[in-house]
């Protein structure tokens, strides 16, 4: 008989998809473009890459989120599907061929994320910069948000980031403080939250992410809700983590569409200018909304 690798996370009690996760994407003329353009010109998006179910209302509403950094994390954080491991040397030519890809897009919005860059002396810091100095430099009418590490809580390298003038910079906290060591493999709950209150005091729109169904309870969303907007946070998005293999971090639930809509009620009663919240809402889903808040805050 065979026996199974010691290190092989299998769960033999995995909870049945529900039918509110099963999609199809939604397609318009300007989503129709746009993939022409991604495929003709062999465009890398994380859109598409990860397969987001929310592809086509997002690029059919002219936005569309990259990653850059290359595609191994220094981290193994147990919900996420990115390569870990010591990634390759960063590529000097992408913070162009991103704002390039933008450019050919025709987006009027763009996110940017990261890999964890723990290697590298300024953690990616300049990178960053150098990307979205890039992007505002051949895209003057696209607006951009940027979904950065937490660079150890670095203040000087933050600073830096914000120097850049992105509209909005996002941290997501992932989960609730209980379930964080369990999950984050070295980023810190206290650490995200302070990076969040740093952009906050230095007047930049800030906004962050968490998953739900990792086992945590409503009252513990609650709470980091509250911890949230303690630190400044404005913007927030709530949606469902789905494993992505057998070897990560299982799912303990799939909540419901009504615990969401209640998730974004109560968000929003306790004070965040803006919250989406639903089974299939990822971190950059209706991030072109978000704007007007950015502008709202520029005309006051």
């Amino acid at each position: 008989m065979k026996q199974q690798p010691e290190n092989l996370n299998i769960d033999t009690k995995r909870v049945r998809k529900p039918a509110w996760l099963k999609v199809r994407i939604d397609t318009n003329e300007r989503y129709t473009k746009t993939k022409k353009t991604v495929d003709n010109h062999h465009l890398h998006t994380i859109c598409s890459s990860g397969r987001c179910p929310n592809m086509g209302e997002c690029w059919g509403n002219g936005t569309a989120t990259f990653m850059i950094g290359g595609d191994i994390c220094t981290r193994n954080c147990k919900f996420c599907n990115t390569k870990s491991g010591h990634p390759l040397p960063l590529n000097t030519r992408e913070p162009l061929r991103v704002a390039e890809s933008i450019q050919l897009m025709k987006l009027k919005h763009a996110v940017i994320t990261s890999v964890d860059r723990d290697d590298l002396p300024d953690l990616g810091a300049q990178h960053w910069i150098e990307t979205i100095l890039a992007i505002k430099e051949l895209n003057p009418n696209t607006t951009l948000e940027v979904l950065i590490p937490d660079f150890n809580g670095r203040t000087d390298l933050l600073d830096k980031i914000i120097a850049a003038k992105p509209e909005i910079i996002s941290h997501n906290l992932e989960t609730v403080r209980r379930i964080s060591p369990e999950v984050r493999s070295v980023a810190k709950y206290d650490t995200s939250l302070q990076v969040i209150k740093h952009l906050s005091t230095h007047g930049v729109i800030s906004k962050s992410g968490i998953m739900a169904g990792l086992g945590e309870t409503p009252d513990e969303v609650y709470t980091t809700m509250d911890d949230l907007l303690h630190a400044g946070c404005q913007i927030l998005t709530i949606g469902q983590y789905l494993q992505p293999s057998i070897k990560h971090y299982p799912v303990k639930e799939y909540v419901t569409p009504e615990q969401f809509k209640n998730y974004h009620d109560i968000g929003i009663a306790k004070g965040f200018k803006g919250l989406e919240s639903g089974p299939l809402v990822r971190s950059s889903y209706h991030a072109d909304k978000h704007i007007d808040i950015f502008n709202h805050k520029k005309k006051s």
